[in-house]
């Protein structure tokens, strides 16, 4: 099969090799190797996704120093790679040495066939989805959504609504918890419009004193004020042919909201102390985390300036309500933050993927990518731990065995879950995605109690 992911056997005894190729060689093409020389040959010029390593290699059969020498060669070769090891049912000590030193995954011998397919499968899976990953971030450094990641329903329902409005010219209010990316969105819009071209000019209404913000917006002429000693062009003037984000719209004074009614209205402005108008010609594009409908019912925001900026009103979803994204995330900005530092970070830990998937994170993605920054800093190893990134470890009362059994039923879990929403709860497609049969799925969705969220469930969408 010309398609079929390359798997790399490596194993000393010749009648074992034999027994796996008869049983995979249908869904892999086969590499196999006795030693350690051979095995890395076989990752330089074929970089095989996935590695199917017995530990117990000569000289050290009774051992597992050979096996790991192999497993930290490959992946230095190979990041990328997805190795399963191979221990006896007693060297738990051997099979947690594997996973630290970044092992996908480990068997017990003897090897139950149709349970190794399953892990190859799960594997090859996730390999072809970090591929995926990989290779929209290398198209030019970033990819058509300004950097916005994720394979989840809810943020795959945003890059479409991204897609439908940036062609437009319509104004679009962008909502969503703070953290969430709003400004990722707004960007996104303005690279996917006719005036992706020209410039992009935001502003944080939040963040500036109320006595300033007026002039910030548009502008003055010189001697309008105490200490206006030359004219300067405010932030709507500059975003002249292109699009003006206006982030935290919900904190702008109700006078100021006035003339940026009025502008709304006539596209032209008046710089503070002038007499004349310009005219301006930009796309508005604003963004929220309080609800401004209740600000109005308040008194706090004009009921007309709202409609005139909610013409389309794109919600960017919190972080726990798209879980199935946070180990995408956070391989995405470590990558990024390991490059920065010059650290040869590999990945993380099992336990911190726990950690970040049980964690409820209140600053959205923000916090995510602030942690993974100051984890990347702090991390001595080669992975990232739970206590790098300040967060609590997941409890282990049975021990080493059933901390790699939790670590290994959580990748389960979320590549199920993965799987579902990229399917969109298409039991079917799943299965096939997934490489099991549809009672397998089944089993595996009653299992983990995963279901389809319920329409009432998900935020109304423009």
């Amino acid at each position: 099969m010309t398609n079929s992911p390359v798997l790399l056997l490596v194993d000393d005894d010749a009648e074992i090799r034999d027994q796996m190729k008869w049983a995979l060689a249908s869904d892999y093409q086969l590499l196999e190797a006795s030693d350690r020389s051979s095995a890395l040959t076989h990752v330089r010029h074929a970089m095989p996704r996935l590695i199917l390593l017995d530990l117990g290699l000569p000289p050290d059969t009774e051992g597992a120093s050979e096996g790991l020498a192999i497993l930290r060669e490959a992946l230095q070769l190979n990041p990328m790679a997805k190795v399963i090891v191979v221990t006896g049912n007693s060297d738990r000590a051997k099979a947690v040495a594997a996973i630290e030193s970044g092992a996908y995954d480990f068997i017990e011998k003897p090897v139950q066939l149709d349970v190794l397919k399953v892990v190859l499968q799960r594997a090859a899976y996730l390999s072809n989805l970090e591929q995926e990953h990989r290779t929209l971030q290398e198209q030019g450094g970033h990819n058509e959504f300004e950097g916005l990641v994720g394979s989840s329903s809810r943020i795959q329902d945003v890059f479409r609504m991204i897609r439908r409005v940036g062609p437009s010219d319509v104004p679009v209010l962008i909502t969503g918890e703070s953290g969430t990316g709003k400004e990722l969105v707004a960007r996104a819009i303005h690279r996917q419009s006719a005036r992706k071209d020209q410039a992009f000019v935001a502003i944080n209404c939040g963040a500036i004193p109320e006595t300033l913000l007026e002039s910030e917006l548009f502008g003055y002429e010189k001697g309008a004020f105490t200490g206006a000693t030359q004219q300067r062009k405010g932030r709507i003037e500059s975003a002249q042919g292109g699009t003006l984000f206006l982030d935290e719209i919900g904190d702008i004074p109700l006078g100021l909201q006035v003339k940026l009614l009025r502008f709304l209205q006539d596209h032209e402005i008046q710089r503070l102390g002038a007499k004349e108008s310009i005219a301006v010609d930009a796309r508005i594009l604003a963004a929220t985390n309080i609800d401004l409908q209740k600000a109005i019912g308040e008194g706090r925001f004009r009921e007309d300036l709202y409609y005139r900026l909610c013409v389309v009103t794109i919600a960017v979803p919190s972080l726990s309500e798209r879980c199935s994204d946070i180990s995408l995330l956070a391989r995405t900005f470590l990558m990024k933050f390991a490059e920065e530092q010059k650290k040869p970070l590999k990945g993380f830990t099992p336990q911190a993927i726990e950690a970040m998937t049980a964690y409820h994170w209140p600053g959205n993605v923000r916090e995510l990518e602030n942690r993974i920054k100051r984890a990347v800093v702090m991390a001595e190893g080669r992975y990232v731990t739970p206590v790098n990134l300040e967060l609590q470890e997941p409890p282990s009362p049975e021990g080493d065995s059933a901390t790699l059994r939790a670590s290994r039923e959580s990748r389960e879990k979320d590549l199920v879950r993965l799987a579902m929403e990229k399917a969109e709860w298409n039991v079917s497609r799943a299965a096939v995605d997934l490489g099991i049969s549809r009672p397998t799925l089944y089993q595996l969705l009653a299992r983990y109690g995963l279901k389809k969220p319920k329409p009432e469930d998900q935020r109304e969408k423009a």
